[in-house]
């Protein structure tokens, strides 16, 4: 079967100089940096965005690349290759995941932390944007070794990671199993009389070990605030809807559960193992319980098998892409027969693929806006953390339905008001804010 997470374009391409040559240039298809600076700046047009603050953004503060050895399980020493961008802390610490995967790079890191700077200033949270990633494949090493390369990773980061400066938290390939191996380095770093107050070094914990209630399910939960104000909005039933689903890690089955007790019905569904189709609808729970014991979809039978291709013609009301970015090309767009794309990926829809998407009529709820509920839960449990509270699941949620709603909001309306798509409409909004504080602190020294 066709792996859920390949991207619609093959990130590189051979080309032959000539007819005739042996020699070949590689050309780089995707750029997922460009990507987001070219909505960045499409954004900065729309609110005549000052220079300054245009040029401050358009490349993080810092980029750290690490090379780290670590010794498996069979006695061989591996070098990994570790990244921590930061891209911008005007408004509070870095914030950002970290990623485990074999297709990391630096760039697709630089354009993660971006979405978080936007991310946090879309929400209003006092976070800058950050993002991390080891380039290796966490299926393909042993639970120790794995814990290995977590602790390694997080003992070279060194003091640049911390509760106050840059705070990591689960991404691609990453859960709160990898957070409390990272809080556990680093609270043995700095030393014991500061052991109990770095717990909020990293979000997304177990809560046993200082995590939150409702954080496992938060970006999911956030996207399903946005789907409910859409749905009133344009006057759309979910009740009854149906929803072909793209991934199905943390985000994608929780957003399978939760919508499947609204009505909505999974009909369609694929990871990196390949795609399933049931006109019936599948039972999320039982498909959930299936991918936490098994690792995937494969083998699940209450689907049949399709190919990549026939998954993205299932029709289905709802379209939530929540693999990988640059899923949704212009061959996806042309075959999608749905209402609204809620992106619980970042950066799923290519630009080629979102214009044919928004002219066939099809509502995008950009991913800036559509799973900021996990930075912003991530937020809640920071603070928690910093006071040695602990809330409870409803605290958190009424919350987070509160600052996902108002957020929905604030970005229909200026959407409508500016006649732009919502997605450089939640970019605007993050834009201002940030050149708000800029105006008001201006340039040191």
């Amino acid at each position: 079967m066709t792996p859920a997470d390949s991207p619609s374009a093959t990130p590189q391409n051979v080309v032959p100089t000539a007819p005739g040559s042996s020699r070949t240039i590689i050309v780089k298809e995707y750029d997922f940096f460009k990507v987001v600076q070219d909505y960045l700046d499409r954004a900065a047009r729309t609110i005549n965005l000052a220079d300054h603050v245009r040029t401050i953004l358009s490349q993080p503060k810092n980029e750290l690349i690490i090379n780290f050895p670590v010794r498996m399980d069979n006695g061989e020493v591996k070098l990994f290759k570790g990244y921590r961008v930061q891209h911008n802390n005007l408004l509070g610490p870095f914030k950002g995941g970290v990623r485990y995967h074999s297709s990391v790079t630096l760039d697709d890191v630089k354009a993660l932390a971006a979405m978080m700077t936007w991310k946090c200033a879309l929400m209003r949270i006092p976070f800058g944007g950050g993002k991390g990633g080891v380039k290796f494949d966490p299926h393909g090493v042993s639970k120790n070794e794995l814990q290995k390369i977590t602790r390694r990773f997080t003992h070279a980061l060194g003091e640049n990671i911390g509760p106050e400066y840059d705070i990591p938290a689960p991404d691609v390939g990453t859960n709160s199993q990898t957070m409390a191996w990272m809080m556990d380095t680093y609270s043995n770093m700095v030393g014991a009389a500061n052991k109990q107050s770095v717990k909020g070094v990293v979000t997304g914990k177990p809560v046993a070990s200082g995590g939150t209630l409702g954080r496992a399910k938060a970006t999911a939960q956030g996207a399903v605030y946005c789907v409910i104000e859409w749905a009133k909005e344009k006057g759309f039933e979910l009740e009854g809807s149906t929803m072909s689903l793209q991934g199905f890690g943390n985000v994608g089955s929780h957003l399978a559960v939760i919508l499947s007790r609204m009505g909505v019905s999974t009909v369609a569904v694929g990871d990196h193992t390949g795609y399933l189709h049931n006109p019936e609808g599948f039972n999320a729970h039982k498909l959930q319980d299936w991918v936490q014991a098994k690792g995937s979809i494969q083998g699940y039978p209450g689907g049949k098998a399709i190919t990549r291709e026939e998954f993205f013609k299932v029709k289905a009301d709802i379209f939530a892409p929540c693999a990988l970015e640059n899923q949704v090309g212009e061959s996806e767009g042309k075959s999608l027969d749905c209402k609204v794309i809620v992106e619980g990926a970042n950066g799923p829809t290519n630009p080629a693929g979102e214009r044919i998407l928004l002219e066939k009529g099809v509502d995008i709820l950009p991913d800036v806006l559509c799973n900021s509920g996990g930075v912003t839960v991530s937020y809640y449990e920071w603070v928690q953390n910093k006071r040695s509270e602990s809330w409870t699941e409803e605290e958190v949620d009424a919350k987070l339905e509160k600052a996902m709603t108002r957020a929905y909001r604030e970005v229909a309306d200026f959407a409508r008001q500016h006649k732009v798509d919502r997605r450089i409409a939640a970019y605007a909004l993050a834009l201002q804010r940030i050149e708000a504080v800029y105006k008001e602190r201006e340039i040191f020294p």
